[in-house]
């Protein structure tokens, strides 16, 4: 993996990687020397300028070329076609949309992840995180599905947001419950 695609790996307490979903330790990566020495023996025209340069180095050609420089600078800027009044979440974790635990396909709320991991997915032995849970507030971003599939068929029919509040304590919810059950007996 390039250092750009595993450093969201490093980001948790208990680093998993990207490909088989195994615990790693981020002190024993190493380079590939392979896959380093094919980088450093093809050439591919930059995308500016056209001069071949090594893909070891594109990134950073790229980066400096001038002409690379003229055409994005030439690209329409993202501008809102009506100003919000509304503030920007910050910390708000992402309960919304789920990245796919077996090929990373994104912004699946929890109904397209199901459906997506029976399309796409049935037959992966793979043990993975549940996105759904471990963006929980008591969710284990490192514990693992043993059969992801049917955890998704059995507790994620319904979505938390309707039945959970994320602004109170497992006690207090605890406690409302309880209030409420009473209350209505």
């Amino acid at each position: 993996f390039c250092g750009e695609c595993l450093q969201p790996c490093l980001q948790v307490p208990s680093p998993l990687c990207p490909l088989c979903r195994m615990p790693f330790d981020p002190k024993k990566v190493e380079k590939a020397a392979s896959v380093e020495k094919q980088l450093s023996s093809y050439k591919a025209p930059c995308r500016g300028c056209s001069k071949k340069v090594t893909l070891a180095k594109m990134r950073s050609h790229v980066s400096s070329c001038a002409k690379v420089q003229e055409q994005m600078a030439n690209c329409p800027k993202f501008v809102p076609v009506v100003p919000t009044s509304q503030p920007i979440p910050s910390n708000i974790p992402n309960r919304s949309t789920f990245v796919c635990p077996y090929c990373g396909a994104r912004n699946l709320d929890q109904q397209e992840l199901v459906k997506h991991c029976m399309e796409n997915h049935r037959n992966d032995p793979n043990k993975v995180v549940c996105p759904v849970c471990s963006a929980m507030p008591w969710g284990d971003p490192s514990y693992k599905s043993a059969n992801f599939l049917q955890h998704l068929l059995h507790r994620h029919k319904f979505s938390y947001d309707t039945f959970v509040d994320y602004n109170i304590d497992e006690e207090a919810a605890l406690q409302a419950a309880l209030a409420l059950s009473l209350s209505e007996n």
